[in-house]
């Protein structure tokens, strides 16, 4: 028996929108190491209509899912006048994992946004995925 109370939601996932939703997760699982849920696996045929993605942590609990939209409004941030609106954080232990998820990030079509590895008290960088969606990386 769990002992959350009945009336207390609890998150099932976080829901990022995209207009190719395949390429948006792809770069999230890439990224984090996550999986498709059974069903939504890249399929066999070149014909890919997915509208609606949910990625899995490896033990089977959902993390991140992915939609489609029409359009997507252009993420401007960090232009002043600009905010994120949301954000995911992500950690890496060390300055050099900092400097290896970097290239991976870049590698997997992510753009840096914001590059505050000089820092002494929280080193980090802020990217935006394919669709635009913002996130960071930072020394735990």
């Amino acid at each position: 028996m769990s002992d959350v109370p009945p009336a207390v939601p609890q998150l099932l996932h976080t829901v990022l929108d995209a207009v190719d939703v395949r390429t948006e997760a792809e770069f999230w699982r890439d990224l984090l190491g996550l999986a498709y849920r059974p069903g939504d696996e890249v399929p066999d045929a070149e014909a890919d209509d997915a509208d609606w993605l949910v990625l899995t942590h490896p033990d089977g609990r959902r993390c991140l899912a992915v939609q489609e939209v029409a359009a997507l409004p252009s993420s401007r941030w960090p232009e002043p006048g600009h905010p994120s609106v949301s954000h995911l954080d992500t950690t890496v232990p060390s300055r050099t994992a900092l400097d290896a998820v970097h290239e991976r990030v870049l590698e997997l079509g992510g753009e840096l946004r914001l590059d505050r590895t000089d820092d002494p008290d929280e080193p980090l960088r802020a990217y935006a995925s394919p669709a635009g969606h913002v996130f960071c990386v930072f020394v735990a």
